[in-house]
């Protein structure tokens, strides 16, 4: 039900039960969260890229799950709702940079996995639905993410409506990262992964760290001295010290592979 490759520092998670448009069950929940948590351990790795098989990105959840669930009572059920919402959270909190690859739809649970990632990139035939009010329920689960992505106004107007929007819109409000033509996905994907390969490995870290710190934060004098603290920290560290040889040096740093 999920490809795991890791090839070249690159590890590639593909979504593959093309038959139901890789939609979720508790089933490849599971798959998922512990390939994420391998690969956030794997120090070879360096980018992770999320995708799917077949004519759909990722349905949402699956409709045999789905009845599953109907008879489910209230602990069962967030005992199955945990386990989404703990999936999520560790795609988003994955010390590697993540990609999204998006070349078909992804409704519902899907535009989570969306809204996780770093970036996102899609094509024209990508399309997006928060699908939940018209089955009577509530994106919950992906909401923190999608929120972030699309900001409260947009999710206001997509999370209530549960109305089908194109790549284009997706893109302006920020879901989508970026739009290429379909036969340009594969190569952007390539292009940014040799841009991140580029970058240090722990300084990767701390960005995301400096982002989840940052955001929301007001610009007061706290901010200012953590950020400080922060550069400081990062600049006397062995992968600072090498950065900043290997640019004066006119070289490349020591992470970078040959080919980066």
């Amino acid at each position: 039900m999920l490809k795991v490759e890791v090839q070249a520092g690159v590890a590639r998670l593909t979504l593959d039960r093309p038959e139901v448009r890789n939609a979720f069950d508790d089933a490849l929940i599971r798959e998922l969260q512990s390939a994420l948590e391998r690969v956030g351990h794997d120090k070879g790795v360096r980018v992770v890229v999320l995708a799917g098989n077949g004519p759909a990105f990722c349905a949402g959840a699956d409709l045999n799950w789905m009845k599953r669930m109907a008879g489910y009572g209230y602990a069962e059920n967030l005992a199955d709702a945990q386990a989404l919402a703990t999936m999520l959270a560790t795609l988003d909190r994955l010390p590697q940079p993540t990609i999204a690859r998006v070349h078909g739809p992804a409704f519902a649970g899907g535009t989570g996995l969306v809204a996780a990632c770093d970036i996102a990139i899609g094509t024209p035939e990508a399309k997006f639905c928060f699908s939940e009010a018209k089955l009577g329920l509530s994106p919950a689960t992906i909401s923190p993410y999608v929120i972030r992505a699309i900001g409260e106004r947009m999710a206001r107007r997509y999370f209530l409506t549960a109305e089908v929007f194109g790549a284009e819109e997706a893109s302006r409000i920020g879901l989508l990262s970026a739009l290429v033509p379909t036969t340009s996905l594969d190569s952007e994907v390539d292009s940014l992964v040799k841009h991140l390969r580029a970058g240090g490995p722990e300084a990767h870290v701390k960005i995301k760290d400096l982002i989840r710190a940052v955001s929301r934060r007001p610009l007061d004098d706290a901010l200012s001295a953590d950020t400080a603290k922060r550069i400081a920290e990062i600049r006397v560290s062995p992968e600072g010290r090498e950065g900043i040889a290997s640019f004066l040096e006119k070289r490349k740093a020591s992470w970078c592979s040959p080919k980066s």
